[in-house]
């Protein structure tokens, strides 16, 4: 039972939120293990990953989600609130094969609703969801925050057809499914509760947009980072970069810049079968027309090509092509998520104007690209985890 009772002030009005648990200070304690975690990369985890992680733990990202929701917390005011917000209750989610880190970041973001939550993990993902929490376990000060972890999360792993996957279901308020059109489709049809709700993050594709006057070495390595951690597998991974307004020759220097910069910011080894498939990729644009070439470990191939070529797939392809901003914007694929952008001016209005009738569901500084948040392909899903309740006299 909610025995915790908070108060929010927006310009909406005053909102009562009633919650299992101190969220000031859970938020305080997934601080503290940050710290921690400066001082070594367990096994498990790329430093970029790690390193992603705790930046993720910062004290204002997590109380951003009760900001952007609630509005400013203020002590209990003398009129009535307008709304008094409660968890709907236990949350099931089913995480992904091909993007690991997906589950310790949605784990710490619906921590901070206080309800009892089961991850379904990827079958095939390397399980980062587990050794977070194992890592957690082993670091956090006792309190509120270990305890939950201990006695109301569960990860596990298991088939599609194994029963524990109605289970997930049978008492599950919400419902967060990463993964495909189909495995999505599946799994809201099986048996639920008439009032829990729903949500999907199946297949997207997204960009990086760039413009030359905001190009330096800064951007370009930042880029690479981004591509690199995931590759294609990604749905926040850049499938292609534009060049806005670039000409042929401007798209083969940025070619040539990434190729020589690559080396300096990739440092881990390039496994042979990412070689090997780096190999026969090339091959493969080449013959489609593309100006393809392996970065000088083979960690990835990167192709300059021209408007009206056919496109190819490869896991660490990155393909790069000039078009102006209209041409760039009919061009989207039609499952877009994100544009990563490097702009000169990017608080100019008029992107606004341009993407509020496409299909993007995010245009975010390049950097920004896989930061996860609480809300993700347009859907509110951390707010939905609340439901209001209308109060007053």
């Amino acid at each position: 039972m909610p025995d915790h009772l908070r108060f929010f002030e927006s310009p909406a009005g005053i909102t009562a939120l009633a919650l299992p648990f101190d969220y000031q200070q859970s938020v305080e304690d997934w601080s503290a293990l940050r710290k921690r975690m400066v001082r070594q990369v367990p096994p498990e985890f790329t430093r970029d990953e790690w390193a992603y992680l705790a930046t993720f733990l910062e004290r204002e990202n997590l109380f951003n989600p009760f900001l952007a929701t609630f509005g400013t917390e203020v002590a209990a005011p003398d009129q009535t609130p307008n709304l008094l917000y409660r968890p709907r209750g236990p949350i099931a989610v089913w995480l992904p094969n091909n993007v690991s880190l997906l589950g310790p970041l949605t784990l710490i973001l619906l921590s901070l609703t206080g309800q009892p939550i089961r991850l379904k993990l990827g079958s095939s993902a390397q399980d980062l969801t587990s050794a977070f929490l194992q890592y957690a376990m082993a670091n956090l000060p006792q309190g509120e925050l270990k305890e939950y972890l201990t006695t109301q999360v569960k990860a596990e792993v298991f088939s599609r057809e194994d029963p524990r996957q109605q289970e997930l279901t049978n008492d599950a308020k919400i419902r967060i499914i990463f993964g495909s059109d189909a495995a999505a489709e599946a799994i809201h049809k099986l048996l639920h509760p008439l009032e829990s709700l729903g949500f999907s993050f199946v297949d997207r594709e997204s960009e990086a947009w760039l413009e030359q006057g905001a190009l330096n070495k800064q951007v370009l390595t930042t880029l690479i980072k981004v591509f690199a951690i995931y590759g294609q597998a990604g749905c926040t991974s850049p499938k292609r970069v534009v060049l806005l307004d670039g000409s042929d020759a401007a798209v083969r220097r940025l070619r040539d810049d990434l190729l020589d910069l690559w080396p300096t910011v990739i440092a881990e080894k390039t496994p042979m079968h990412t070689a090997s498939a780096n190999v026969m990729a090339e091959q493969w644009a080449r013959a489609l027309g593309w100006d393809a070439q392996r970065t000088p470990d083979n960690t990835a191939l990167l192709a300059c090509g021209t408007q009206g070529l056919p496109s190819f797939d490869g896991l660490m392809t990155l393909r790069i092509q000039g078009a102006s901003r209209k041409q760039a914007l009919v061009d989207l694929p039609p499952n877009i998520q994100t544009i990563g952008h490097a702009l000169e001016s990017p608080h100019d209005p008029a992107w606004l104007k341009l993407l509020a009738g496409s299909r993007v569901r995010r245009f975010v500084d390049l950097s920004r690209m896989h930061h996860f948040g609480s809300i993700w392909d347009g859907q509110e899903f951390w707010r939905q985890c609340f439901e209001p309740m209308e109060v007053g006299i």
